[in-house]
């Protein structure tokens, strides 16, 4: 039986994939396939710990608005996805986390390769009942200026124990 305070396996297995020739495209092809949506955006995993994931998307033309910059749907994907991929590298096994809410800022606008770093502003820990762990999500843009700013509130909570008799 697995420790439910145990980490997760996500960030060690993207340490392992990373190393490999094309292994971070293909850990993202998994994602991906896992939560087909986030293939509209093709993200690229820079870093990923249980306290910091770091992702990028190009600037294409699937992804523009009428302005020909990143449209705003892309750049809330790309911090959901940033902050739901970290969660899943932080939580414990015995716990589950959903996002609850998205707060964001649009602050110029977005043209370039858009690059994401989401980080948790509290403790994931195995708890008794559910909480809430805020986080923000910065994008930035190829010069390094911030262009999107994203506060994402994931719920937190104990997973259900095993049906019995379930196999």
């Amino acid at each position: 039986m697995t420790d439910p305070a145990a980490p997760s396996r996500l960030a060690p297995t993207f340490a392992r994939m990373k190393r490999w020739p094309l292994g971070r495209w293909l850990f993202a092809r998994v994602v991906c396939w896992r939560a087909p949506y986030f293939a509209t955006i093709a993200p690229r995993f820079l870093v990923l710990k249980p306290d910091r994931c770091e992702v990028e998307i190009s600037d294409r033309r699937r992804l523009h608005n009428h302005l020909g910059t990143v449209h705003a749907i892309a750049l809330c994907n790309l911090a959901e996805l940033a902050g739901g991929m970290m969660m899943e590298a932080g939580t414990p096994r015995g716990m589950r986390w959903i996002p609850r809410g998205m707060a964001v800022e649009y602050l110029k606008k977005a043209a370039g390769t858009m690059h994401a770093v989401a980080t948790p502003l509290a403790a994931i820990e195995t708890r008794e009942a559910g909480y809430e762990v805020p986080m923000d999500v910065e994008i930035r843009d190829p010069a390094d200026a911030p262009v999107f700013r994203a506060r994402i509130a994931m719920w937190v909570s104990p997973r259900r124990a095993e049906r019995a008799g379930a196999p």
